[in-house]
């Protein structure tokens, strides 16, 4: 027999006042919907579990040895939603995340003490994969996402504000191959040339001049499939690298690296928390979305 908890409240609220009435008032319903609802029960467990007289009610044989087992369970039930409660009110649980290396590294990794420190009920499953991950078939809470990258019905959340690329080679390089002025001077150059791990596509280089987005395929000696060690071979200068500009800031500032075309790459959206829907959304969620919101009001992608 399939389970079905239709009735069963009804049933225990009888058992315990010994009345439909004292029943019906205590669910707030009518004595005739509280009949019916026991009536409709013992007809699906084929069973009588209460016995009705025109003065008192009283549990049948069958009717006692049922909410022998019924009441435990009802129980667990109960606590069951009561541990929801906690839960609605306060950040707490495990938040299951996906994201890309780089969204690790760069944008939660450096905050996660700050973030567990402040919520301490949270427990995060991260999951770290430069593939595009389908959130909601998958099971996660969340993702960190470009925020190119999110489908339309998500709800995006901003937690960096907007990224620039950057083409940099080492002083040794450019003094032996000299700096190209123009985007389409990059096919005389080295480049240092990176493969999608999750994809196995080499990029093309993406610039903008006078509004128009336009992409150069480049070519050079190394194909790597990570951005650090592409920052570490244009310092070892075999070529130039075309990364985001965060991730050689402290290079460039002390001349280890030496940016050219700076005017070609222009700004884009960043990364973003996403997730499906704001409808009951789960407190773990809201609160790392507070944590990073950059903005003072979430973005729909």
């Amino acid at each position: 027999m399939r389970p079905d908890l239709s009735g069963l409240t009804a049933l225990l609220t009888v058992a315990e006042k010994r009345s439909f009435t004292a029943a019906a008032a205590e669910l707030r319903i009518t004595p005739s919907a509280v009949s019916q609802s026991v009536r409709a029960l013992e007809e699906r467990v084929g069973a009588r579990l209460l016995q009705r007289t025109t003065r008192s009610v009283g549990l049948t044989e069958a009717g006692t040895h049922f909410l022998a087992h019924l009441k435990p369970a009802m129980a667990g039930v109960d606590a069951a939603f009561r541990s929801l409660e906690g839960l609605r009110d306060r950040p707490g649980g495990t938040l299951r995340l996906a994201l890309p290396r780089f969204g690790y590294e760069h944008v939660l990794g450096p905050r996660l003490v700050q973030f567990l420190s402040a919520y301490p009920d949270i427990r995060l499953d991260l999951s770290i994969d430069d593939a595009f991950v389908d959130i909601v078939q998958q099971g996660f809470d969340a993702g960190i996402r470009l925020g190119e990258m999110i489908d339309r019905e998500m709800i995006g959340v901003p937690v960096t504000g907007d990224l620039r690329m950057a083409v940099v080679g080492s002083p040794s390089y450019f003094a032996a191959r000299g700096k190209p002025s123009h985007p389409r001077e990059l096919t005389s150059h080295d480049c240092i040339e990176y493969r999608a791990r999750s994809t196995g596509v080499v990029y093309r280089w993406e610039f903008c001049e006078r509004g128009r987005d336009f992409a150069v395929t480049i070519a050079g000696r190394v194909l790597l499939n990570d951005g650090e060690f592409m920052v570490d071979a244009a310092r070892r200068g075999l070529g130039l690298a075309y990364v985001i500009e965060s991730t050689v800031k402290d290079e460039l500032a002390n001349e280890r690296l030496i940016r050219v075309l700076e005017p070609f790459c222009t700004p884009f959206a960043g990364f973003f928390l996403y997730y499906p829907s704001r409808a009951q959304l789960a407190p773990k969620v809201q609160a790392l979305a507070d944590f990073f919101r950059v903005r003072p009001k979430a973005r729909r992608r």
